[in-house]
């Protein structure tokens, strides 16, 4: 039985028309107690709406009639949209306007970015947990030197400055995967994007698993099955593994809009994905230059961005409040 079974007995409900009492389990309780959370069910329905649309962008495109292909036939002068309101080029055609200089669609552009944005998050928070959980695990229940050696490495990943090793690694690694996995392109700038996440993201994790594990070891639950002769793989991912889920879920939740922002941000300086594929984050690079001629450009991918960041930052919160069996509530 896991912590948060225990946990769960202690709160229950008494259903219509049966007597007596009936338990819940923890998800159970953790649902009833998001539910109640307005906040967290407002985040979670834009989160989802934000991953449904991201998902079926091919189709909406093709419903709404616009696509990414590039238009120069609707650009004027100095490179900006020959109509719209403030050189925006919206209209029935085109509801959140074109590209200057391109002539894009910025609703495809942005519906076919949210893909990236989501796919490097979801990818980048999914390997950081597998190893950060792992490395954590290892770390706190063997102790000793062990202990020791991935504290180092720990610090040692810590101590490297993130952004000028991406900056600087990026062509370098981006051509050895062409040269040993002959993989190019996009396709190598996605997977370099989710790898130096991982790398990078996981000894954060690691030390919050560390620390719990180092508490769960001496529990009776994980004695008894050292003196039942249970084998160290067992012990680490049959009974201590099942506790931690709490602490991973909410520390996932918080990682995917970091990912998110972090993906926007290396796009901005040029590491992330190259043309022609669009991205939020190169949409806010070329938007800077025509901000002051043509501000929506800048307005509506940034806005974008913000809402999907502030809503998974807000759906954290309201889970780890859910998660807490100090919160109180029902």
């Amino acid at each position: 039985m896991t912590l948060a079974s225990q946990s769960a007995e202690q709160e229950t409900h008494v259903t219509e028309g049966v007597t007596g009492v009936q338990g819940r389990s923890p998800s159970q309780i953790a649902w009833g107690r998001l539910k109640h959370d307005r906040v967290g069910m407002v985040s979670l329905v834009v989160v989802v709406l934000y991953i449904v649309i991201a998902i079926l962008a091919p189709v909406i495109t093709r419903l709404v009639g616009v696509d990414t292909a590039y238009d120069t036939t609707l650009i004027g002068d100095g490179g900006l949209p020959k109509t719209g309101p403030l050189n925006s080029g919206i209209s029935w055609e085109h509801p959140l306007g074109i590209e200057p200089v391109t002539g894009r669609d910025i609703f495809a552009e942005l519906l076919y970015g949210s893909r990236i944005s989501l796919l490097v998050a979801f990818l980048g928070t999914f390997f950081t947990c597998i190893i950060g959980v792992f490395m954590g695990i290892v770390s706190g229940f063997a102790g000793g030197r062990i202990d020791a050696a991935l504290g180092r490495l720990m610090d040692l990943i810590l101590s490297f400055p993130q952004l000028i090793l991406l900056i600087a690694l990026s062509p370098i690694v981006v051509d050895l995967f062409d040269q040993k996995l002959h993989i190019d392109g996009n396709p190598a700038r996605l997977a370099f994007l989710v790898m130096v996440f991982a790398i990078f993201g996981w000894p954060y994790l690691a030390r919050i698993i560390r620390g719990q594990v180092l508490s769960l070891r001496e529990r009776e639950f994980v004695e008894a099955a050292i003196s039942m002769g249970a084998s160290t793989r067992r012990i680490l991912f049959k009974e201590i593994l099942p506790n931690l889920w709490v602490p991973i879920l909410v520390y996932s939740s918080l990682l995917l809009p970091s990912y998110i922002g972090a993906e926007a941000a290396l796009s901005f300086l040029g590491v992330g994905v190259g043309e022609p594929t669009p991205t939020w984050g190169k949409m806010l690079s070329d938007s800077v230059k025509f901000y002051q001629v043509a501000p929506l450009y800048l307005f509506i991918p940034g806005t974008a961005l913000f809402i999907l960041v502030l809503a998974f930052n807000l759906l954290g919160d309201s889970i780890r409040d859910a998660l807490d069996p100090r919160a109180g509530r029902a």
